[in-house]
């Protein structure tokens, strides 16, 4: 009787095809814009934990930050707490911290012949790699004797070295930094963007004290990067920073840090929460569509039980029993969703795909998602179709038979 039932089910809807596909058009339409809307929000997610991840892991950045008279903390990074015996403390002090990378930096123009480019120069030490999670494409990274001699070479970002050279080799070039000569001993490989939209490649790595003592003439630190041994170990290397440097900065209690610690696993954590939000949203949204499908089905059935009144009749005069109505017109219901589900499932990835090419817009397609819409399309089906089913089964086939 069950497959009867399904025969005679399939055989309604061929009979009303343009019906039963515009009945189906709320379903396609649902579906497609929950496997889109939510495959933007992952792909948003993902693009902003890559983004983050590139900073380096397990990473930790100290920046100088003072309480100004009026009680207003002044931008993180516009005041000159941090020096390089902070960042040797730190280094000394704190096992769990297994690298550390002081800092400066500024905007310059590096020259090269008749190029010219503006660009971000980092004065850092050779544990920029380790910590900033970066790796020399071509030549090599400057050395511990670069930093203690103060010696003029440049290690620069793949951005800044395709806009100056092209396809000329840089390895050994001379290239001017403030008008001093910089000798190019390597190139990093490429990164891509910050998670603030910020290339990464667009800059170049001096010695720090080349940096301080040659090009800005300072003594200060502008931030100082560490690396703890584990994330497990993260919070305890932050807690264990700050008191240091408070005691070290002869902080009184109650007296304001005069400088920032950034725990960039927190800035991971935060990210993930609001991108999970932007994906929730945007999938309850979309979800809305697949609601307005199902009563679409629920009226559509019960405009078919009305206009098969007399089959229904007819069908129960010769025994069909309440169960056989029932079961025949929930599987309609059921195979509008089904059907409907499977072509918004094509829809929504197409849409995705169609959105990543033309808005350029990184999106990420989830087995997960496609597998969640169609059970609730087929739910939807199987929920609004009860009612109507259930009509048909109760009607009494004396007042079937005489219904016009």
């Amino acid at each position: 009787m069950f497959w009867e039932s399904v025969i005679i089910a399939l055989d309604g809807l061929k009979a009303n095809k343009m019906r039963s596909f515009l009945t189906m058009l709320g379903i396609i339409i649902g579906v497609g814009a929950v496997i889109a809307m939510v495959s933007i929000g992952m792909g948003v997610r993902e693009k902003v934990e890559t983004s983050i991840a590139s900073l380096g892991s397990n990473l930790l950045i100290v920046m100088p930050g003072a309480t100004s008279p009026s009680g207003a903390r002044l931008a993180a990074g516009s005041t000159t707490t941090l020096t390089n015996d902070d960042a040797r403390a730190i280094a000394r002090s704190i096992p769990e911290a297994v690298a550390i990378a002081p800092s400066v930096g500024r905007q310059y123009q590096i020259v090269y012949g008749n190029q010219n480019w503006v660009t971000s120069i980092q004065g850092t030490t050779p544990e920029f790699l380790t910590v900033r999670d970066f790796a020399v494409e071509t030549g090599s990274f400057f050395t511990p004797k670069d930093v203690d001699t103060r010696a003029r070479v440049v290690v620069l970002g793949k951005t800044t070295a395709d806009n100056l050279f092209g396809e000329i080799s840089p390895i050994g070039q001379t290239v001017r930094i403030n008008k001093a000569p910089f000798r190019v001993v390597g190139i990093l490989g490429a990164k891509g963007q910050s998670a603030g939209g910020m290339d990464q490649d667009d800059m170049a790595v001096i010695p720090l004290t080349t940096a301080q003592e040659r090009l800005l003439g300072i003594t200060y630190l502008n931030s100082i990067s560490i690396q703890a041994a584990s994330g497990d170990v993260i919070d305890q290397v932050q807690e264990e920073i700050t008191a240091l440097l408070r005691t070290r900065h002869r902080l009184a209690p109650g007296v304001a840090d005069d400088f920032t610690v950034r725990n960039l696993a927190s800035v991971m954590a935060t990210a993930q929460e609001t991108t999970g939000t932007i994906t929730l949203l945007l999938g309850n949204i979309a979800a809305i569509s697949l609601l307005v499908g199902g009563i679409g089905i629920m009226n559509i059935m019960l405009v078919s039980v009305t206009e098969r009144t007399r089959e229904i009749g007819i069908r129960k005069a010769l025994g069909a029993t309440y169960n056989n109505i029932l079961l025949q017109f929930l599987i309609e219901a059921v195979v509008i969703g089904v059907t409907g589900g499977l072509i918004g499932i094509g829809l929504g990835v197409a849409s995705a795909y169609a959105i990543s090419w033309l808005a350029g817009w990184n999106t990420v397609i989830s087995a997960f998602s496609m597998m969640l819409a169609f059970g609730f399309s087929v739910v939807i089906g199987l929920f609004f179709g009860l009612y109507p089913a259930r009509k048909a089964a109760l009607l009494d086939p004396i007042d079937a038979l005489r219904y016009e």
